[in-house]
């Protein structure tokens, strides 16, 4: 990457504060320490966890407006609400953590921020202490910035797949995926892979839904009634669609050189595969909203928190994209 950044910092939200998030948004400090960065977290939190892991970073608090100490992480200070202790997740902490994110997501969306990165939550954590309808960052984020629809992609290296649905139960899924949502979907990703990535004309993989792809209507229909015709829709407007194909072949080095992205119809579909190609380095960027947010591909791990075994690849790959994609943004 490149050490053209943005003007405007970067925000880092700390996740869950019981989890591994405080770990890896310390390294950040000695990984990119030139970086304009402004971690959203507690700050006692951060002290304690830094003491815990025998870290010595210098934290300083910021506030709106402020510009970015020299030789120290930005810590715009918000309380986590509960006592925290590493490994032991509290309810409590809940509205504490969706305080951090809300902070972040309306500071993209005035200006305060060139982009934000999330730190892992856990969602049951979440429904428990604050909102039992909470399903993920990708869709509270959505909520927040107003958008109907936003599309969660996962890079690892070159390899990026989309995914058609995201945190739905698998029988819920046939009916999820019409003609229009796939067209939205696909216009979505189609878009951003232009702007964020500048790709001219983005070329797009689309797996089926079915073993085989239904095997010409005989292990199900839904490629023959929704997805060709939505795809066959798109072409006309001059996307370049290839699909529907198999899953289970379309992962090989051939067709992926020939493609941008990949657009997978269920969650455990397309992430398996790139989860095994770039675990612990790979990227969840969401797009759709009319901001850059990246964050890790993992979760909130409890059981490493504090030990000093949690592995800050994707953090760091993270933030680094999300600084790349708003510098040239």
């Amino acid at each position: 990457m490149t050490d053209h950044f943005p003007d405007k910092p970067v925000a880092v939200t700390c996740g869950d504060p019981a989890g591994i998030g405080p770990d890896l948004v310390l390294t950040l400090h000695n990984t990119l320490n030139t970086a304009p960065l402004v971690v959203i977290g507690d700050q006692q939190v951060l002290d304690d966890r830094a003491r815990q892991l025998g870290l010595t970073v210098p934290l300083a608090a910021w506030q709106p407006g402020q510009a970015l100490p020299d030789g120290a992480l930005a810590v715009w200070h918000t309380p986590a609400g509960a006592p925290v202790q590493a490994g032991q997740p509290t309810p409590a902490s809940a509205t504490g953590t969706l305080n951090m994110l809300t902070r972040a997501a309306r500071g993209c969306l005035d200006g305060t921020f060139a982009a934000m990165v999330t730190a892992p939550v856990a969602k049951h954590v979440i429904c428990d202490g604050a909102d039992p309808a909470f399903t993920g960052h990708t869709e509270f984020l959505a909520a927040l910035a107003g958008v109907e629809r936003v599309v969660m992609m996962l890079t690892a290296g070159t390899l990026r797949v989309a995914l058609a649905t995201t945190h739905l139960p698998l029988r819920e899924v046939p009916a999820a995926i019409t003609v229009d949502s796939l067209q939205q979907t696909l216009t979505i990703l189609h878009r951003d892979l232009q702007n964020k990535y500048r790709l001219a004309e983005p070329r797009i993989l689309v797996l089926g839904l079915n073993p085989h792809a239904g095997e010409g209507g005989h292990l199900g229909h839904e490629e023959q009634d929704v997805i060709e015709p939505a795809l066959a829709t798109l072409r006309q407007q001059g996307m370049r669609l290839t699909g529907p194909v198999p899953a289970d072949t379309a992962f090989q080095p051939r067709l992926l050189e020939q493609h941008d992205a990949v657009l997978a119809m269920y969650h455990d579909q397309g992430l398996p595969v790139l989860k095994y190609a770039g675990f612990g380095e790979a990227i969840n960027i969401t797009l759709g909203l009319p901001f850059i947010r990246t964050s890790v591909d993992h979760g909130t791990a409890f059981e490493l928190a504090g030990t000093g075994k949690a592995s800050a690849g994707s953090l760091i790959a993270a933030t680094r994209l999300a600084l790349e994609l708003a510098a040239h943004d």
